[in-house]
């Protein structure tokens, strides 16, 4: 069970959110446009702030000095709960442009509940108001993606132009070696990784989605307000690092905010939470970082790390105060190599199925002779993932590199 170290206003938060955080939003880009522009009191929106105890985290660090790499749909950098802390980035759906704008909104609100500066009635504020945000589009205009191979360069990318920390809130159902193989490389270059474990959708996979369960990668699943019980379409399992808020939250959007759920908006809290550590601490390895993440989560349900919950629910100051000794490897790598099945529908799905469970929107963009087979998102403001499977070069490309992965990691054991 949880600790009794949270304030009296956890207390009357549990009282009067049952109906509040009881409705939950499925919509389309443009149907979630039209009942997200409804705004509640900033601090009842960001309830998240004072469940994780901010402010008194925040006496410590508030992740100055550290970039956390947007791995998403964009983000909008001239958004006002952002303004000055969207550094230029990439576009590589376009193929052109910094990656600063976002015509979904997705990766703005993931941006924005880790480094948002807005703390006025109707603003947007971070868990980490000093780190900066390095946006990498690789989601389209629908906030899909047909093949992980973009996303692996959107990894490599973030690596090799400052990222400390990189946050992915986007999955699938079949495993990447290419994206294994970028996720590596971000390991051996000293660079935290965050994904969130998936929504639940109708006729779709209820694993933990990849990259989320790449060992080494602090998975994130979803809590309801309440915080001591799961939400309810959280995809979670024994890959479950850690759980944080993901119901009920403020999320800026281009030209405004609105409200959202899901593990996307779980897993930037984390992110947000490693930065806060790597800035109070510059010196500290990635691994170490990791350490302290799951050393200090506040345990849930059963005692110790379990399948729903993981390690338990993120908790900033603990992981920023607590005395916890260093480790030379990332606790969460296990050295297993990326799996190379997943070429193909996900088990049980069809194409068409894949794509109704998305949305009235259709799988586009594939590669020849593929079909869509990773899962969806669909629950939360705007969610909806595609992962794309391969096909040709992209095949070879992926089989290299998991060539290579076994190599690395056969030499740093």
């Amino acid at each position: 069970m949880r600790q009794s170290r949270h304030r009296f206003a956890g207390a009357v938060l549990i009282a009067v959110v049952g109906i509040a955080g009881a409705s939950t939003i499925t919509a389309t880009p443009a149907q979630a446009a039209a009942v997200a522009v409804r705004q509640d009191p900033v601090r009842e929106d960001q309830w998240q702030l004072d469940e994780l105890r901010a402010s008194h985290a925040w006496r410590h660090s508030t992740g100055e000095g550290v970039t956390v790499a947007v791995i998403d749909s964009g983000v909008d950098g001239s958004h006002p709960d952002l303004a000055g802390q969207v550094l230029p980035g990439i576009d590589l759906v376009a193929g052109s442009g910094d990656g600063r704008t976002d015509p979904v909104g997705h990766g703005t609100t993931v941006a924005g509940l880790i480094a948002g500066r807005n703390d006025d009635s109707s603003g947007v504020l971070g868990l980490a108001p000093s780190a900066k945000i390095l946006p990498v589009r690789v989601l389209d205009a629908e906030n899909r993606y047909d093949d992980a191979l973009i996303v692996a360069k959107g990894v490599r990318w973030a690596v090799d132009n400052g990222a400390r920390v990189i946050n992915l809130s986007l999955g699938g159902s079949g495993d990447s070696p290419a994206l294994a193989a970028a996720i590596d490389y971000a390991f051996a270059r000293d660079v935290v990784v965050v994904a969130c474990t998936g929504n639940l959708a109708p006729e779709a996979p209820t694993e933990v989605w990849y990259p989320a369960r790449e060992p080494g990668v602090v998975a994130v699943t979803g809590l309801e307000r309440e915080s001591e019980s799961l939400w309810s379409g959280a995809i979670t399992g024994g890959a479950t690092v850690l759980s944080a808020p993901a119901t009920g939250l403020l999320g800026a959007r281009p030209g405004g905010t609105w409200k959202v759920q899901g593990t996307s908006f779980a897993a930037p809290l984390v992110s947000a939470t490693a930065a806060l550590v790597r800035s109070r601490w510059p010196g500290m390895s990635a691994a170490t970082v990791v350490n302290r993440l799951i050393s200090t989560a506040d345990d849930l349900g059963a005692v110790g790390r379990d399948d729903r919950f993981g390690y338990g629910l993120v908790d900033p100051v603990a992981a920023l105060t607590t005395g916890i000794s260093t480790v030379e490897r990332n606790p969460l790598d296990n050295n297993d190599p990326p799996g190379v099945a997943g070429f193909g529908a996900a088990p049980g799905v069809t194409t068409a199925e894949a794509a109704t469970a998305d949305g009235p929107h259709t799988v586009g963009g594939k590669a020849p002779g593929t079909t869509a087979g990773w899962a969806a998102e669909p629950v939360g403001a705007v969610e909806h993932h595609h992962g794309g499977l391969f096909g040709g070069a992209t095949v070879l490309i992926a089989l290299l590199s998991a060539a290579a992965v076994v190599l690395r990691r056969r030499l740093r054991r």
